[in-house]
């Protein structure tokens, strides 16, 4: 009978921990990405965990800043690794000998809280060597990346579309994002 109990006690608490982090997550922003001849994604923004952060992004969504920009990152060799998106200079063209470092003009403190840079987890690209220096960069990962943690600001994750983030290619172009509330 104890060990029964202490079995259910523990699953309660878990269901209650799955329902809480699944709640944080379902309660946010979203951002829906059309990604010109590949097809949609969708960022589930977490502002608990990311206020600052989230609060920029969705801004800059909802002013189409990011309509017509094109991805200018994709590492897919030797495995998998990340896309990133989110310089105004790739909007014309991505040459792949630039080095693409520009933003909105609005720097984002780091943010350090407990998301994991996992599979689908979507980040604030910064500087290495100044973790305050974030702007309108992210990436989004095609693979866990644990090294990752504690040097940027994770703030949202893929809930729909993981296969078109698997897809992107450099100079892949975003049609549109819409911001979607709750």
């Amino acid at each position: 009978m104890k060990v029964s109990m202490k079995i259910l006690r523990i699953w309660s608490v878990g269901i209650f921990l799955t329902f809480t982090t699944i709640s944080s997550w379902a309660q946010d922003v979203k951002l829906i990405f059309k990604i010109e001849n590949r097809g949609e994604f969708t960022i589930s923004m977490n502002s608990q965990a990311a206020p600052k952060t989230c609060a920029h992004i969705r801004k800059l969504a909802e002013q189409g800043f990011y309509n017509g920009l094109r991805f200018h990152r994709s590492e897919k060799r030797p495995k998998p690794f990340l896309v990133q998106v989110g310089d105004p200079d790739s909007k014309e063209n991505v040459d792949p000998s630039k080095s693409y470092k520009g933003g909105s003009g609005t720097k984002i403190p780091f943010e350090l809280n407990d998301l994991q840079n996992e599979l689908g987890a979507v980040g604030l690209a910064s500087d290495p060597d100044d973790k305050n220096s974030g702007d309108s960069q992210f990436y989004i990962l095609l693979s866990p990346a644990r090294f990752l943690n504690g040097k940027y600001t994770v703030f949202g994750k893929i809930t729909s579309g993981l296969e078109t983030i698997q897809k992107i290619e450099v100079g892949d172009k975003i049609s549109s994002v819409r911001v979607q509330k709750g």
